[in-house]
């Protein structure tokens, strides 16, 4: 079984408890629910150059522990405060040792979007993101079909989320419909051998319609990387394990958003 499969395969498990455990009046009850949400795209487009997405991210399958001193809300004080034009919270939790409960957390305080960052695979779960404070949720199209993607994104447009959607490969591009997903994510990491390389988000730029926005993901760790995709038509880079591995997160921040602004 792939990596991914198992994954869904788990996610399947947890909606099965997530429907037995909770119905759409009681997700609606959450003071965040019926809240305004903040615009990731609005970010993006009214942003001189190219936005910074900083993640909030434990652990990884591939490489365990992140961060031994791991504190969420201190993290993404850290991001508000350093010019983070919007945080990625990774809210799984037997794979990534996230939780639905950061995503609250920060919720709380937020001055920029939280994007919900998890295998999504149901309604319920846009649910509890809107319940728990989300503005915006990751879609991974290696996980369903192009029926799904489109259902879903759906979804989340009806509840007043916005929608990441995120490929690993240009053979997912046929599954999008660009008139509904217009912030596409391409994750560098390949699903197989979860090595990273950036010339994944140079090579679906050149496929991707001119007029979507454009993240890159995973693999950002350095100045010439930055260039590299913003010199490819980029419009953001989500980027994570880089900060979560610096003793200093503020000084790591601001350099990180000099390379972004050349």
């Amino acid at each position: 079984m792939s990596f991914l499969k198992k994954i869904l395969a788990e996610k399947q498990s947890e909606v099965a408890m997530l429907r037995g455990r909770y119905t759409e009046s009681d997700f609606s009850n959450s003071p965040f629910y019926n809240k305004p949400t903040l615009s990731l795209i609005n970010e993006i487009q009214n942003s001189a150059c190219p936005v910074l997405i900083a993640e909030v991210k434990k652990a990884s399958p591939s490489k365990g522990l992140l961060r031994e001193n791991f504190n969420h809300i201190d993290i993404a004080r850290s991001y508000f405060a350093g010019g983070a034009s919007a945080i990625s919270v990774l809210t799984d939790r037997k794979f990534f040792q996230g939780d639905i409960s950061f995503l609250t957390d920060i919720a709380e305080f937020k001055t920029k979007p939280i994007l919900r960052k998890d295998f999504i695979i149901d309604d319920c779960q846009i649910l509890e993101a809107r319940a728990a404070g989300a503005d915006a949720i990751l879609l991974i199209s290696e996980a369903m079909t192009t029926e799904k993607i489109a259902s879903l994104t759906k979804c989340a447009h009806r509840l007043g989320l916005e929608v990441l959607l995120e490929l690993h490969s240009i053979d997912q591009l046929n599954k999008i419909d660009f008139s509904l997903n217009r912030l596409i994510g391409v994750n560098n990491r390949n699903l197989r051998t979860f090595e990273t390389n950036i010339e994944t988000t140079l090579t679906a730029r050149k496929e991707l319609p001119p007029d979507i926005l454009l993240v890159s993901e995973s693999g950002i760790a350095g100045r010439d990387a930055v260039h590299r995709v913003i010199d490819a038509g980029c419009d953001a880079v989500l980027v994570g394990e880089h900060f979560m591995r610096q003793e200093n997160i503020d000084a790591a921040l601001a350099e990180f958003m000099g390379w972004l602004d050349y």
